[in-house]
C-alpha cells in the first residue's frame, strides 16, 4: 500500500501539484536504503536535493561599493550653466555697450562735420572779405605812390 501511495505521490510531483507536507514525505521515503528498482532515479534525485541544500558557501565575495557622484556632478552642471549665463549676459552687455559707443560716434561725427561745414563756411567768407580789404588797400596804396 505504501508503495502505490509513493508512486501517487511521485505522479503529483511530477505535474508539480505535491504539497510541502508531500514532498516531505517522498524525501523521508527516498532516504531509506531498501527503494524499489525502478524508483532509484527518484532517490537519486531527492538525495541531490538534500545535499545540495546543504551546501553553504564559505568564501568571501570582496564587494566593490561604487560610488556615485550625483551630488557632485550636479554641483558642476550648476556651476557650468551659472558660467554660460554670466558670459551670454557679458557678451549681450558687450554688444549693447558696442552699439552705444558707435552712435555715439557717428553723432559725435555728425556734430564735429556740422562744425567744421559751417567753420569753413565761415573761414571762406572772412577770406572773401579779406581779399576785398586786400584790393582795397593795394588801390589806395598804388595811387599814393
Amino acid at each position: 500500500m505504501e508503495l502505490a501511495n509513493i508512486e501517487k505521490l511521485i505522479e503529483k510531483y511530477e505535474n508539480a501539484e505535491t504539497s510541502l507536507q508531500e514532498e516531505q514525505e517522498l524525501k523521508d521515503y527516498f532516504q531509506q536504503t531498501d527503494v524499489p528498482g525502478h524508483l532509484l532515479e527518484y532517490q537519486a534525485m531527492f538525495n541531490y536535493f538534500d545535499e545540495s541544500n546543504a551546501e553553504r558557501f564559505t568564501k568571501s565575495i570582496p564587494l566593490k561599493t561604487k560610488k556615485t557622484y550625483w551630488k557632485w556632478l550636479s554641483v558642476a552642471a550648476a556651476i557650468a550653466i551659472m558660467f554660460s549665463i554670466y558670459t551670454y549676459n557679458a557678451n549681450t552687455i558687450n554688444d549693447l555697450e558696442k552699439k552705444e559707443a558707435e552712435f555715439a560716434y557717428q553723432e559725435t561725427q555728425k556734430a564735429l562735420q556740422m562744425v567744421s561745414k559751417n567753420l569753413n563756411k565761415g573761414s571762406s567768407v572772412a577770406i572773401a572779405g579779406l581779399r576785398e580789404f586786400e584790393k582795397t588797400q593795394n588801390k589806395i596804396f598804388i595811387t599814393n605812390k
